[in-house]
């Protein structure tokens, strides 16, 4: 579906492709003060963002999927968008074009990216065969949404092995939510998660005192830690880097994300991953008409070029530099904190909340999570 044009002749054109979280904050945010200089197009395979801190409570059952989304309709009337439903496959930065999956190629002033991490299936497949045929991929988060109630179905119809790729905080996440799905009411005994971590240790990136935590957090849901890297896949099994084969129901994939492979041949500047190359404004290092924020885009000025810091917290500034090109106005450099806080939840209504060296945990953590999640969704699911 594409919306009919506001488009108003004579005017720059802004292209945000992708509906990441920073890119709904600027949609609902130009809502408010409508540019009257400038006219917007907004590319999303999608016509609603769903938000993936509340998707390991809808795997959980503490939440229904509209819960969890955010419908693009009224950011997109607010500030007079176009939408087109699609996804970009290459990107000209020189001609200043990009081209969709069904062939129309979109002209742009100022493009901004903030298309949301990717899963490359091809590199995936190469790592671990047969993972494309028989894996469930966490991204695109929105098909995930839409396949989770069928693996749930099957858990309710027999007692399931789930087992889930990825030791990060999505996998993480999903795997102590599965786990506490499979334990509940509805579900027939026997239902059981493990975690094939990829050789490091849960929670690897966090502090020791977090580890621990989250390691208790999994004991108690009875999930197996698997210490090893899966290495390929076939109808009800994994095979593991050591050469055990693990007999499973459903893999379920939460590996961290990759770039998208059509960034390669836009002529951007990208760093040794191939995700876009930015400066402390979130403006491309090689081209300065073109803008990325969120999990598409590395920081080279920082020592965690990819902290998802930068993903979470990397719409405001986004928009004030954009609105700051367009008027030819200075850029503001993006300082993120130096410390945040990070909210694991643990399946049922309990959660690990850390914050620098701190780190605390327990029922009311979970509710202050769900109260920000909660929050955040209905900001900007709100008519403008």
């Amino acid at each position: 579906m594409t919306s009919t044009s506001n488009a108003r002749p004579g005017l720059k054109h802004l292209v945000l492709l992708g509906a990441g979280h920073a890119h709904v904050h600027v949609l609902h945010s130009l809502a408010k003060n409508r540019p009257a200089d400038l006219n917007i197009t907004v590319i999303a395979p999608y016509p609603r963002q769903l938000y993936s801190g509340m998707v390991p409570g809808f795997v959980a059952g503490h939440y229904s999927l509209d819960q969890c989304v955010i419908p693009l309709a009224g950011l997109l009337a607010g500030c007079g968008a176009r939408y087109i439903e699609g996804s970009g496959v290459a990107l000209d930065a020189g001609a200043k074009t990009v081209t969709l999956a069904g062939g129309e190629t979109v002209a742009w002033d100022w493009l901004s990216l903030n298309t949301g991490p990717v899963m490359d299936r091809e590199s995936i497949e190469a790592q671990m065969p047969g993972a494309r045929e028989h894996a469930l991929f966490v991204r695109p988060i929105e098909a995930f949404g839409q396949l989770w109630p069928q693996v749930a179905a099957l858990g309710r119809s027999r007692p399931i092995h789930l087992a889930v790729v990825g030791a990060g905080a999505a996998g993480l996440e999903l795997a102590m939510a599965a786990a506490h799905a499979l334990q509940g009411a509805g579900y027939p005994p026997g239902g059981r998660v493990s975690l094939v971590t990829g050789g490091p240790p849960p929670a690897q990136n966090y502090p020791a005192g977090v580890q621990r935590r989250v390691v208790q957090a999994l004991r108690r849901l009875q999930i197996t830690v698997l210490p090893d890297a899966c290495v390929g896949m076939s109808a009800g099994e994994i095979q593991l880097a050591g050469g055990a084969r693990l007999a499973c129901d459903a893999p379920l994939l939460a590996i961290g994300a990759q770039a998208p492979g059509w960034l390669a041949g836009s002529g951007l500047a990208l760093d040794e991953a191939g995700f876009v190359a930015v400066n402390r404004f979130q403006q491309s290092t090689s081209h300065a008409h073109v803008f990325a924020a969120g999990d598409v885009a590395s920081r080279i000025d920082a020592p965690h070029p990819r902290s998802g810091v930068y993903a979470v917290r990397g719409g405001p500034p986004l928009l004030s530099n954009l609105r700051a090109a367009w008027q030819g106005q200075p850029l503001r450099p993006y300082i993120p904190p130096g410390r945040t806080l990070n909210l694991i939840s643990c399946g049922g209504r309990y959660a690990i909340a850390a914050w620098g060296g701190l780190h605390v945990e327990g029922r009311w953590v979970w509710h202050l999570k769900d109260r920000i999640d909660r929050g955040f969704v209905a900001r900007y699911a709100a008519p403008s």
